[in-house]
């Protein structure tokens, strides 16, 4: 006779069983329940062991419980040790997290030695109750309350369909005995806090309290389903492949929210985005970053761009050649004036006389100023470009060539200076000539 899990788990079946499932078990009583489900339901299992040596015998103890486990029923198990207090202390976190991420790794290194379907893991139905009110204490938006996910990636929970009491009768229906990790029954950690302290009290309300929270957070799932379909068709609307139309955006329903579905994937938190949707308004360019990306307010416009788009360069160009740059290649040639000269804007021939070399390429600065040929006096360039309705990225992108005297002679792929133009008294001409990447 098959218990009531085993049919539960038949019934949102994850995986074929054809192939290996790779078992995460600790020796606690719900990894203990997942391998036996699987192992009496026909799965091809492999268990892998963590042993993180934080509780000293007790870790000891539950090795050498789930190597008898599995000798007996005939599993192979994979024993992985780790030192989690020295992880935790290189890398600057916490020993929870150093744990999580030392579990994870092992277990892909293993699912991609036997070539495994799939890594099974113990979390139930009380572990994502537990998830959906740890979120909301937090702060969290619908994602975070859809609780645990049954299955994300390689990773796959078949317990999700049931509590832990089910757990404990079905090992008590089984003979099979488990170990307790202590540190489940103290309130150190904020988890236990919401498994000893909160979800008791809240029993006391609805004694089906853990029932209804997993109801909720599957409900919240669905209709997580239509809300990513929803703002997908919205982000087609706003967005281009790197930038956002401000005024399209703001006939959204929910804009602000939007706005944070669109900039949050690329590191930006709630405050930036807030701070993004409310710059929305004011004149002027500005902009946001974070370590890997700009967005940049510019007129119309949000601009997205990575952060090591805009490359600084600053280099002494030979008097002839060719000079390759991380935005584009300069190449430079000098001959006697003939009256032919290209006119292209990516082109600019001077008088070689009114230069004093060697010319340097680099990009703009503030304060930098240069006299636009065809125009009296000089004039910023940041007033040029603004002129030009050049965006904030395409300013901080602008490249010129000075000469020796620090003097600008080109407004790369501009305007060159009216200092050194051609006259009908030119003897010699530098050209230069810019191809952007």
């Amino acid at each position: 006779m098959k218990y009531k899990i085993e049919k539960y788990i038949e019934k949102h079946q994850l995986m074929e069983k054809e192939s290996p499932v790779l078992v995460a078990l600790s020796g606690g009583a719900d990894s203990v329940a997942l391998l036996l489900v699987l192992h009496n339901l026909g799965y091809k299992c492999q268990a892998i062991h963590c042993n993180f040596h934080l509780r000293g015998e007790e870790s000891n103890r539950d090795e050498e419980f789930v190597t008898s486990l599995c000798k007996r029923l005939g599993i192979a198990l994979e024993i992985v040790h780790f030192d989690t207090t020295e992880y935790a202390k290189s890398h600057g976190i916490s020993i929870e997290m150093a744990a999580r991420e030392l579990r994870y790794d092992a277990f892909e290194k293993q699912r991609k030695l036997i070539d495994a379907q799939a890594i099974a893991v113990a979390h139930h139905r009380d572990d994502s109750a537990e998830t959906l009110l740890l979120n909301l204490v937090r702060g969290t938006g619908i994602r975070g309350l859809r609780g645990i996910q049954p299955k994300n990636e390689y990773i796959i929970r078949p317990l999700l369909c049931v509590g832990r009491e089910d757990i404990i009768d079905y090992l008590k229906w089984r003979g099979q005995d488990f170990v307790t990790d202590s540190t489940n029954l103290t309130s150190d950690y904020t988890r236990n806090k919401i498994r000893l302290e909160i979800i008791p009290k809240l029993a006391e309300i609805n004694p089906s309290i853990k029932e209804s929270l997993a109801g909720t957070a599957q409900r919240v799932s669905e209709a997580e389903l239509i809300y990513r379909h929803t703002i997908r068709e919205a982000v087609k609307r706003v967005k281009t492949e790197n930038s956002i139309d401000i005024e399209l955006l703001k006939k959204e329903i929910a804009p602000a929210t939007l706005l944070h579905e669109i900039l949050s994937p690329l590191g930006f938190n709630s405050k930036q985005t807030e701070d993004i949707y409310d710059s929305l308004d004011n004149e002027g360019s500005k902009i946001f970053s974070t370590t890997e990306w700009n967005v940049v307010k510019d007129r119309n416009s949000l601009i997205i761009t990575p952060k090591d788009e805009i490359k600084a360069i600053d280099t002494i160009l030979p008097a002839t050649g060719t000079v390759e740059t991380t935005l584009g290649t300069l190449s430079i040639k000098q001959f006697p004036f003939n009256n032919h000269i290209p006119k292209q804007r990516n082109t600019a021939c001077l008088d070689i006389e009114k230069l004093q070399l060697p010319l340097t390429l680099r990009n703009i600065q503030n304060g930098d100023r240069f006299a636009p040929f065809g125009m009296r006096g000089t004039k910023l360039i940041s007033d040029y470009l603004t002129d030009r309705k050049k965006s904030l990225i395409e300013k901080q992108a602008q490249l010129v060539v000075t000469d020796a005297k620090g003097e600008i002679v080109w407004l790369v792929n501009e305007r060159p200076s009216a200092r050194c133009c051609i006259t009908e008294k030119t003897k010699n001409v530098i050209c230069l000539e810019w191809n952007q990447l």
